[in-house]
């Protein structure tokens, strides 16, 4: 069936590449995802019109990404320099893979952000699927208005935050960038039929702006979200001397994964794909693994380093027992913690190398 969506193009039918169900491409997606398997499947370049990436002149004629987009009204708020965009997806509508945590993980990130760095309350824009307001559902156009919204003017001195708790996937990559020949992609709510946003996507959109002075931190509890940002530095622990390392990310074509001068880190963690939740009645509120170990973390040791909040969280993530131990009135309301993302280990990547022990943490 060949839908026409006007000047966009006709729709396009791709072959699910794990269980082969036929799924329909939207005219320029450059993923989809099953609704069979929830595998994501890679949109070949001919079913795809090529554009440049969000006018900032960063393209590398890699395929589509969207034209820049002004966030609607309901975006509104301060444009404070600290700005934060923290995004929750239970995916209700979909029973077989419905996640319990994301939305606590939201709540308890924003007062984590209001209460102890000193963001305004206005300039933290929040999208879950529990939202009334269709501008502030996760759906992919309102993800991509929101990462525009974030960086978007970014000056010197600007502390910027980024939270994605939700499905994170995998698509072979098609242009020589990754180093492991995977893609990695979160999935929106409306993932299904608007197909993932790439990682390729989300380092045009959020870290190619930064400018010098400007500081982004992304933490995103996902499965396969440990480069979700295409930076060029991972620091994970050595197996043999257990101590966190730097490795060099940077892909063999040369692609430049880098910001414009300002610094960009990912807290996320390697995982096997697969989700740890046990059954919960209802009455149990849960967060995520990932996200309860770095709120946690933060808690117990305000003025701690990078180093030392990494080694926290491994700690904790070993340690709770799956028990929350959060705290203020959102934390405290939570009583267990499930690892939906299935995160073994926490892992930061940085567009730039620093020294982790002694480089302090803050937002």
């Amino acid at each position: 069936m060949n839908m026409n969506y006007g000047s966009m193009g006709p729709a396009a039918m791709v072959r699910c590449r794990q269980c082969s169900s036929s799924i329909t491409a939207m005219p320029g997606a450059r993923a989809v995802q099953c609704m069979q398997c929830s595998c994501v499947t890679r949109v070949s370049g001919r079913g795809r019109q090529q554009h440049g990436a969000y006018g900032h002149g960063y393209g590398n004629g890699g395929g589509m990404l969207v034209p820049p987009m002004r966030p609607t009204p309901a975006f509104g708020g301060g444009r404070g320099k600290k700005r934060a965009v923290l995004i929750g997806i239970k995916y209700t509508n979909r029973r077989s893979c419905e996640l319990r945590g994301p939305i606590n993980d939201v709540k308890c990130m924003r007062y984590l952000l209001t209460e102890r760095f000193g963001f305004p309350n206005d300039c933290v824009l929040i999208l879950t699927d529990e939202e009334r307001n269709p501008c502030r559902q996760p759906t992919k156009d309102n993800i991509r208005m929101a990462m525009h919204w974030l960086v978007q003017g970014c000056s010197y001195g600007d502390s910027l935050v980024f939270q994605f708790s939700g499905m994170g996937a995998q698509v072979p990559d098609d242009d020589g960038d990754e180093l492991d020949g995977m893609d990695e992609a979160l999935c929106p709510v409306d993932s299904f039929q608007q197909g993932p946003i790439l990682d390729d996507e989300i380092n045009e959109a959020i870290v190619r702006p930064l400018v010098h002075g400007v500081k982004l931190h992304a933490i995103v509890d996902a499965c396969h979200s440990a480069t979700v940002l295409d930076l060029p530095y991972q620091c994970t622990v050595s197996k043999q001397t257990g101590r966190w390392r730097w490795r060099d990310e940077r892909p063999m074509t040369g692609a430049c994964k880098g910001t414009s001068g300002g610094q960009a880190v990912l807290i996320s963690g390697s995982s096997n794909g697969k989700s740890n939740m046990s059954v919960l009645p209802e009455p149990y509120a849960t967060i995520g693994a990932m996200t309860h170990s770095f709120i946690r973390a933060v808690e117990c040791e305000p003025r701690t380093t990078y180093g030392r909040l990494l080694t926290s969280m491994r700690a904790i993530m070993r340690d709770s027992g799956g028990n929350c131990n959060l705290q203020g009135p959102i934390g405290g309301s939570i009583r267990r913690v499930g690892n939906f993302s299935g995160v073994e280990e926490p892992q930061l990547s940085s567009a730039y190398k620093f020294d982790i022990e002694r480089e302090p943490f803050c937002m």
